[in-house]
C-alpha cells in the first residue's frame, strides 16, 4: 500500500472531542487503502502555556531545559491519539521524535533536522499497525532532545514523507490552505489553489503561518505534493487543490504576478558598525538572522543592519546586556510586511509603488529588502494590520502582469 502522512496541528488536537474526530479522520484514510504515519502537534496552547510557566522560573531561561520541557506537549497529543485510534479498532503505535528517528544538529530551542532514519516507522508499517508521531522534536548526533521551532510539525510530517517515500503529505489545520494574507486581517483575502515550492518558502519565511519554511524545503529537494487543508475537509479527491491549498513544483503563475501578503510583528533589528563583534555575539546566543545586510567594506565598513525573529528568542533581555559592551543601535518597534510572488523584483515597480503608498499613508518604513521572490518593507509595528489592508487590493487584486 501507498504511504500517506498527516500532520494535524495544536488547534485540531485541542481538547479530547477534536482528538477523537482526528482518530476518526485517520481511520478513515486507512480505510482508503492507504497506510497512515501522523505527526502531531501539542494540544492547543501546551507549547504557550509551558512557555510561559518556564519564564516564571527564570526570565532567560536555558534553551537545553527548553527543549525538555516544550518537548512533552507533543508527547501527551501522540499518546492520547493512539489511543483514541484504538478505541476506534485501530492498531497504533506512538513514537517521539527520536524514536522515530528524526536527527537534527545540535542547536536547541530550533534545530534543524540533518536526517531521518525511519526503521522503527517503517517496521511498524510493514506490520500493518497506525504510526502516530510527536512532531516538532528529535535528537541530536549527542543524544540531546531538541526541538526544531515554532511550525516545527509541519517539518517533521513533510521529512518523514519525504524517508518514507509516501505518495503526499497532508498538513491539516483551522484553515482550508493557504490565503492570500490573513483572513482575520483582509475579509477579501482568497485561498490560493496551487502554490509553487518558492512560493510557499517565501510566503513561510515572510510570516505566513499555514506551512513552515524548512518543511518546504525537504518537500522540494524529494518532490514531495504537500496538501494544506482543514482537518474538518474530506480526504483529498482527484483535484486536491479544489478544496485546499497543494504545493508543488512549479506554479501556475506568469512572471511578476504577486500572490500574497505576508507580516511578521515581532522582529528586532539590530544594527552596529562593529560587525565582527556583533555577529559574534549573536552566534553565543544561538541567534540567526532573518535578513542581514553589510554596507562597505574592510576599513570603510559602514555597518551592518540585522534583522531578528523574535519567534524563537527567549534570552532577549540577557542579549540585549549582552550587546551594551558594543555599540549597537537595537530597534523594537518594527515589523515586516512582504509581498510574495515569482519574478516580482524583475523591476523595481512594485517597489516604487509599496514605498509610495506607505509615505501616502504616513507610514515610516525603516528599511526594504527583496529577493527574486520578495519584496519586504520594514514598517513601524502598529500599523502593520493597517498596511496589509492597503496592500492586498493594490499587489494582489488588481490587475497582474501580461504574460511576456
Amino acid at each position: 500500500m501507498s504511504i500517506v502522512v498527516q500532520k494535524y496541528g495544536g488547534s485540531s488536537v485541542a481538547d479530547a472531542q477534536k482528538l477523537k474526530r482526528v482518530a476518526e479522520r485517520v481511520m478513515q484514510t486507512r480505510a482508503s487503502g492507504h497506510d497512515v504515519v501522523v505527526v502531531v502537534s501539542a494540544m492547543g496552547d501546551t507549547t504557550d502555556n509551558l512557555l510561559a510557566l518556564a519564564k516564571t522560573i527564570s526570565p532567560n531561561p536555558d534553551r537545553r531545559e527548553l527543549d525538555m520541557l516544550l518537548s512533552a506537549g507533543e508527547r501527551i497529543s501522540m499518546a492520547l491519539l493512539s489511543m483514541a485510534i484504538r478505541e476506534l479498532g485501530g492498531d497504533a503505535i506512538s513514537f517521539t521524535g527520536s524514536q522515530s528517528g528524526i536527527i537534527t544538529n545540535d542547536r536547541h530551542v530550533d534545530a534543524r533536522i540533518i536526517e531521518v532514519r525511519p526503521y522503527r516507522v517503517e517496521d511498524e508499517l510493514v506490520r500493518g499497525k497506525i504510526v502516530v508521531v510527536a512532531g516538532y522534536q528529535g535528537v541530536s548526533y549527542r543524544k540531546e532532545i531538541t526541538t526544531l521551532g515554532r511550525g516545527g510539525s509541519d517539518t517533521t510530517a513533510v521529512a518523514m514523507a519525504a524517508a518514507l517515500g509516501a505518495e503526499w503529505c497532508e498538513i491539516c489545520s483551522d484553515v482550508d490552505g493557504v490565503y492570500s494574507a490573513d483572513p482575520r486581517v483582509v475579509s477579501q483575502a482568497r485561498r490560493i489553489p496551487v502554490l509553487s515550492y518558492e512560493e510557499s518558502q517565501e510566503l513561510a519565511e515572510s510570516g505566513a503561518k499555514v506551512l513552515n519554511a524548512q518543511a518546504v524545503e525537504f518537500a522540494k529537494e524529494k518532490s514531495i505534493s504537500i496538501y494544506a487543508r482543514a482537518t474538518t475537509s474530506p480526504l483529498p479527491g482527484e483535484d486536491p487543490s479544489a478544496d485546499g491549498t497543494v504545493v508543488r513544483k512549479h506554479g501556475p503563475r506568469a512572471p511578476g504576478s504577486v500572490i500574497g501578503i505576508a507580516s511578521e510583528k515581532e522582529v528586532l533589528m539590530i544594527q552596529s558598525r562593529d560587525v565582527d563583534r556583533l555577529l559574534t555575539v549573536l552566534d553565543d546566543f544561538g541567534v540567526p538572522g532573518k535578513q542581514l545586510h553589510v554596507t562597505g567594506t574592510g576599513s570603510e565598513q559602514d555597518g551592518l543592519t540585522m534583522v531578528v525573529s523574535k519567534e524563537n528568542l527567549h534570552q532577549a533581555a540577557k542579549l540585549q546586556i549582552a550587546l551594551t559592551t558594543i555599540p549597537v543601535r537595537w530597534n523594537d518597534s518594527a515589523a515586516a510586511v512582504s509581498i510574495i510572488g515569482a519574478g516580482i523584483t524583475a523591476s523595481n515597480q512594485k517597489v516604487l509603488q509599496g514605498s509610495k503608498a506607505l509615505r501616502e499613508l504616513d507610514v515610516r518604513c525603516f528599511g526594504i529588502a527583496t529577493s527574486s521572490f520578495r519584496v519586504t518593507w520594514l514598517v513601524d509595528r502598529t500599523k502593520v494590520d493597517e498596511v496589509v489592508r492597503l496592500f492586498h487590493p493594490m499587489f494582489v487584486e488588481g490587475p497582474q502582469p501580461a504574460v511576456p
